[in-house]
């Protein structure tokens, strides 16, 4: 099981409730060697002084670390700084962003159950929905992100769960998360939200209502590209069932990748300022652009949801869109031409990052799914990293040229 919060060396950040400093001081406790980093815990398994203390253990009378599929102190400490960020009770780390939607779902819903969910979400998660839910008879519903209160008209009496993403993937629509809570409430729904882009640092939906919080840690948490992770955290009744779940199937973070995002945490304020800034200089200049048809970012004036965006974001986050006038064919040709920005579907790097989603991130979608949610044949989703503001513009507005 997780270790509780009390167990951990939290002395550092009691008397302050700062985003920055609670990602840096938060730490498990120093062993007797004193360490100021925190060390690598790569064991498999852990050991007992007894036959008693390792039934006391699987019979959950006592809370010792007993096997790393289950928990790992490095594995603790992650989780629960990130429940720290987020304000949730508690939480679980998987190994990747799909594994902590997956097993969140599978772990909550059952044969017969219906799930509501905002049309625009990534690939993956559509494919769960779309593909291997039915299989197992659990259904799904999809709402507008600009129409949340359609959730209304589309709750059943086997509904179960909303979930959504905000800002959403690759359309950068903002839901209004104080409505998501409501009517989550008002009709005794479990709230997921996948906080991916924004990151604790931008936008906290518990504040909201969100019951639960999964993010791609592989994303803006590490923010380096280095490794693979995922975590889920909210309400401890609901974490409790997740963490049951994955602890049987297995779908667990290695130390090594828990230690890396833990320590990642502790930039990530300082990244997604600059993340932030860059993104709202180059989206700013390629509205000028006469090549585009449009350009989207949150904290663009012209964007559609820019109140709601003001309202429950501290900034605008690193993701911008935009679609290329001549579709398809000018849309790929425009990534040919980028230099030092690489083609990849990854996000949230120290590098900018160019990914054309109809043909990658979203290509398993109908042409007709993929227009309904605004991804459009000369879509481009850039990923605006920690270079130069400037030189980032400029290796765009070349390939545009």
């Amino acid at each position: 099981m997780v270790k509780k919060k009390s167990e951990y060396n939290f002395i550092e950040v009691m008397n302050t409730k700062q985003f920055e400093t609670q990602a840096i001081r938060a730490q498990l406790p120093r062993s007797e060697n004193n360490e100021h980093s925190v060390p690598l815990y790569l064991t498999s398994s852990f050991v007992f002084d007894s036959a008693e203390d390792m039934r006391a253990a699987f019979a959950e009378e006592t809370d010792p670390y007993i096997y790393s599929r289950y928990t790992n102190p490095n594995t603790s400490e992650f989780v629960d700084k990130m429940c720290l960020l987020e304000g949730a009770e508690s939480g679980v780390a998987t190994a990747s962003g799909m594994a902590a939607i997956y097993t969140s779902l599978a772990a909550l819903l059952k044969s017969g159950d219906h799930v509501i969910a905002c049309s625009s979400i990534f690939g993956a998660t559509h494919t769960i929905f779309s593909k291997y839910f039915p299989k197992w008879n659990i259904e799904h519903s999809y709402f507008e992100a600009t129409n949340p209160e359609a959730i209304d008209q589309l709750v059943k009496p086997n509904s179960k769960i909303i979930f959504v993403e905000t800002p959403t993937n690759p359309g950068i629509e903002i839901i209004d998360l104080e409505v998501l809570g409501k009517l989550a409430k008002k009709h005794n729904l479990i709230l997921i939200v996948d906080n991916c882009f924004a990151t604790p640092y931008i936008q906290q939906p518990i504040k909201y209502g969100a019951d639960l919080v999964v993010h791609s840690a592989t994303k803006y948490i590490d923010g380096q590209g280095r490794v693979l992770g995922g975590v889920v955290v909210g309400k401890k009744e609901l974490i409790r069932e997740i963490y049951l779940f994955g602890r049987i199937t297995g779908p667990s973070l290695s130390p090594f990748n828990a230690w890396t995002l833990s320590k990642s945490l502790e930039t990530l304020a300082l990244r997604m300022d600059r993340h932030s800034e860059n993104a709202l200089h180059v989206a700013t200049e390629l509205e000028k652009n006469a090549a585009l048809d449009f350009v989207k970012y949150p904290f663009l004036p012209s964007h559609p949801q820019y109140a709601i965006a003001k309202k429950q974001m501290k900034q605008g986050g690193g993701i911008i869109t935009f679609s290329v006038k001549g579709g398809y064919e000018a849309a790929t040709k425009f990534m040919d031409k980028l230099q030092f920005i690489k083609i990849s579907p990854n996000l949230g790097d120290a590098r900018t990052i160019a990914t054309h989603p109809a043909s990658s991130t979203h290509c398993k979608l109908s042409e007709e799914e993929r227009l309904a949610v605004g991804i459009l044949p000369g879509l481009i989703r850039v990923s605006i990293g920690l270079e130069n503001k400037d030189d980032i513009l400029k290796d765009i507005l070349n390939a545009l040229n």
